[in-house]
């Protein structure tokens, strides 16, 4: 399966263009940021075997909060810390709009609400 930044890679240029004044300059950041992500634009450093002294190449990340790649291995230990805060039930996500005059005071109070 390809990786979001192959497809920004391959397709991003295009993209951008067919897409001009349509994108905001921080989804063109971010889109940047996951192109150069792991590749030679952003440096790196040489890693070598301690048995066999077989070098190996490893770039730097964007360290981008909305790369997927950068950012996987965080929101994975994040969402197995908040199942460990679950209870054994089903769970709904319920949306719902308050009224002004309560909305202004939940607004004012959110850790109470």
């Amino acid at each position: 399966m390809p990786e979001v930044a192959e497809i920004f890679r391959a397709h991003g240029a295009n993209y951008r263009q067919r897409q001009r004044g349509h994108l905001s300059l921080l989804q063109l950041k971010v889109m940047s940021a996951i192109e150069r992500c792991r590749s030679a634009a952003l440096g790196g450093h040489v890693l070598r075997c301690s048995s066999c002294a077989q070098p190996q190449i490893a770039y730097n990340s964007c360290r981008n909060r909305h790369c997927p790649k950068c950012q996987g291995s965080a929101a994975r230990r994040w969402l197995e810390a908040r199942s460990a805060d679950l209870l054994p039930v089903e769970y709904y996500h319920v949306v719902f709009t308050l009224p002004a005059p309560i909305s202004d005071i939940a607004y004012t109070n959110k850790e109470l609400i």
